[in-house]
């Protein structure tokens, strides 16, 4: 990691917040009508028009191995096509979109995880809550 600032969108999936970093998302949208694909892996919820391109919707839960939860996914992170490396436009299912915030990577920590290319690390936030930031380039390669 670099040693300047970075800002990063925050989301909700089930309980926890996770983040992106902002340069990643080129808009952010309703849940619309997605249209199933067959044979598709289980993370890719389906497809959807968003201004005139096809956009794979990938559902991040089934992705992390996460529970679907009591919360309904009700917005859509549109990625920018770039990080999914000629695969087309890719947006990600999530539960809520909470806000951009400046992050000090003073305050994030390596990951335990064991998929360290995925997870960029954990964000320490001031009122003790923690914030796992994902690479989502990672993830689509």
């Amino acid at each position: 990691m670099t040693q300047t600032n970075g800002q990063v969108l925050e989301f909700k999936l089930g309980d926890e917040t996770y983040c992106v970093s902002i340069d990643y998302v080129t808009e952010i949208v309703d849940v619309g009508e997605l249209t199933t694909v067959p044979n598709s892996p289980p993370h890719v919820e389906g497809v959807m028009d968003l201004r005139g391109r096809t956009t794979s919707i990938v559902n991040p839960k089934t992705v992390f191995g996460l529970g679907d939860g009591d919360m309904e996914a009700n917005r859509i992170i549109v990625y920018d096509p770039e990080i999914t490396q000629n695969q087309g436009a890719a947006g990600w299912l999530v539960d809520e979109v909470k806000q951009v915030v400046q992050v000090d990577y003073a305050n994030v920590d390596e990951s335990p995880a064991a998929d360290k290319d995925a997870i960029k690390g954990v964000i320490k936030k001031g009122d003790g809550n923690f914030v796992i930031w994902v690479d989502p380039q990672q993830v689509h390669s």
